[in-house]
């Protein structure tokens, strides 16, 4: 096997191949659907729905062909995700953190591509992107002490995937490195307990004193530049600036879509006002409007266009995305009167599950995309 996986085909030569995931994001929409209300009782998602989400190709869509992966677009998972969001928000969003997470992985030495994919492309991953814990040299490889908050989808990971600070580094900013560790060598604490998402699982991991060898584990600075040492597959080797957000405001674009679909269910049929008319007209103009923002994301990243400008702006669409459904689901949720608001009604649960995860730290202005647009804009500060 070679050092350096290469991939089949051009970036923009993946139409024939991401159309499967495409239509089997339809059946996976149409089953998570029907287990969605109890998913948010619950909080968790249904085994048949966790085995759909696999069956697609969501783990796969980023995985090198040598291993049976896809090697897949941004644009066909994005459609895919947002399709399922539609249906059920916690579903699209452990779907499409499945997807990066094996993209992150990537930057993984040959043998940790193996270990990981040696037998199965559909894996899944599930990523602590914030640093947190210690990794001490030993041993050829590491030693890794931590607790990871908000690791969505570990409930059924077969990997996690954590970043932590080594310890004993020279002075300056600590240096930080990904470690990718097999389930049974972690526990599990179910921490999460946000009013929205609550079927992803997004607990809270624990190691103790794990030796990880050193195949298992690679320098953050590689998977934020986009440098793929191990890798030449077009979307291993994508500067983290410019894909980040679309992580997280797919899932959440898509359940904007599915309140919207819920509003109307429930006000049709029934005596309008001129207020719930406007609300919704106002509402389906945010909703297409990030929908719009969310794929030029996608098409920046297939057709490369890594520039600071393309990058920074790939950040303002998807924070502006966030708030501009927030704001349409207010706007839904006022126009559809009380009874939209009924535990039976799924509109609450869109408003509850968008609520939550526009909160997430990627789709806020002040992490990057104040600073970095406005100096697109504006020119660097005096």
């Amino acid at each position: 096997m070679p050092a350096v996986i290469q991939q089949e085909t051009g970036p923009l030569d993946t139409g024939t191949r991401d159309n499967r995931l495409s239509e089997a994001a339809e059946q996976v929409a149409a089953l998570a659907a029907r287990h969605a209300a109890e998913a948010d009782a619950t909080r968790r998602l249904d085994p048949a729905v966790i085995d759909a989400v696999r069956r697609a190709g969501f783990a796969r869509h980023f995985v090198a062909a040598v291993f049976g992966g896809t090697e897949g677009g941004f644009d066909e998972l994005t459609r895919a995700v947002v399709r399922v969001g539609a249906a059920c928000p916690a579903t699209a969003w452990c779907a499409s953190l499945s997807a990066f997470s094996a993209r992150f992985a990537s930057h993984l030495p040959a043998e940790g591509h193996r270990a990981i994919w040696g037998e199965s492309p559909d894996v899944v991953v599930a990523t602590a992107l914030m640093p947190a814990g210690r990794a001490t040299a030993a041993d050829g490889g590491w030693r890794l002490n931590g607790r990871w908050s908000y690791v969505s989808g570990i409930d059924f990971a077969d990997w996690a995937l954590v970043c932590a600070a080594v310890a004993g580094a020279p002075e300056g900013p600590p240096q930080l490195r990904f470690f990718a560790l097999p389930r049974g060598s972690y526990s599990v604490v179910e921490s999460w307990d946000s009013i929205g998402m609550r079927a992803t699982g997004s607990h809270t991991v624990v190691v103790e004193d794990l030796p990880v060898p050193a195949h298992l584990s690679f320098d953050r600075a590689d998977m934020l530049t986009g440098r793929n040492a191990t890798s030449g597959v077009s979307a291993h080797n994508v500067p983290f600036q410019a894909v980040g957000g679309l992580t997280f405001i797919a899932p959440v674009v898509g359940a904007a879509v599915g309140a919207l679909a819920a509003t109307a269910d429930a006000l049709r049929g029934r005596r309008r006002t001129q207020a719930a008319e406007l609300a919704v007209v106002r509402a389906s103009g945010r909703i297409d409007a990030a929908r719009h923002l969310v794929a030029d994301n996608a098409a920046v990243l297939d057709g490369r266009l890594f520039t600071p400008e393309h990058m920074a702006r790939n950040e303002r669409n998807a924070t502006f995305a966030a708030e501009a459904v927030t704001e349409a689901v207010g706007l839904l949720v006022r126009s559809a009167g009380t009874g939209g608001l009924g535990e039976g009604h799924a509109l609450q649960r869109y408003w509850r599950d968008i609520t939550s995860a526009a909160s997430h730290v990627a789709l806020q202005y002040d992490t990057a995309a104040r600073k970095n647009y406005s100096a697109v804009l504006l020119g660097p500060e005096a």
